[in-house]
């Protein structure tokens, strides 16, 4: 479920940066809100639109054969996601927690940079960093002990999220296991490791509010 919201609240994030020549009328810009759970787009659907996240937090995946899930990245507050170079959506998208997201017609972008070099630049430069992330994500999933793994990711969500010096995740267990390729054992297993070192420490009932101790004793496991 979602609700079109068609508004530019003052202090969210601006679509594509600051680019100025993206104004509503010309990108057909809407804001929708999901609940959590709710299907943004799914695998295989008409790629017509690029978004961007307002509030919340997306993941992207895929269903592997064999009926397990394979997260491909997480879009948190100010991220682009669903730029793609086919003619449809590689993964399927989902709120994490409820969810608003700004959007804009995939052809109106298209004919916008063949004309606003900034524009034509910046989405190059979004898919140069879809590009990055993707071999750093394979890096991690083929070469790193589930230990390194789960620092990885900690220090992936501490330069994303940590406000305060508190880390809040809006992703559960679960989820982290199918980003990193681990069983929700191993990952608990891990995070309770790097807690009885005195690495991290958790605030709440759900432990998704993370404090980092040691910073430079996490970064020594992401070798």
């Amino acid at each position: 479920m979602f609700v079109n919201l068609n508004v530019k609240p003052a202090g969210r994030p601006r679509f594509l940066g600051e680019l100025s020549s993206l104004t509503q009328c010309e990108a057909l810009l809407s804001e929708f809100k999901y609940n959590r759970g709710a299907e943004i787009f799914g695998e295989a659907e008409p790629a017509d639109f690029v978004y961007q996240v307002i509030e919340g937090a997306v993941r992207s995946y895929k269903l592997l054969s064999d009926g397990r899930r394979q997260i491909n990245a997480f879009h948190l507050a100010g991220d682009i996601f669903g730029l793609e170079n086919g003619e449809t959506y590689r993964f399927t998208a989902e709120a994490i927690v409820d969810t608003t997201v700004r959007l804009a017609r995939r052809v109106s972008l298209a004919h916008i940079a063949e004309t606003d070099t900034m524009v034509a630049r910046h989405l190059l430069n979004m898919t140069a960093s879809n590009l990055q992330h993707a071999e750093n994500h394979m890096l991690l999933l083929g070469r790193k002990t589930s230990l390194e793994r789960v620092a990885a990711f900690l220090l992936e969500m501490d330069r994303r999220l940590t406000a305060a010096g508190i880390m809040a995740l809006p992703m559960c267990r679960r989820d982290i296991a199918d980003y990193l390729g681990l069983t929700l054992e191993t990952v608990s297993r891990a995070l309770s490791i790097l807690h009885a070192k005195g690495i991290l420490g958790f605030l709440g009932q759900t432990q998704r509010q993370i404090v980092l101790l040691d910073r430079s004793g996490l970064a020594e496991l992401d070798i």
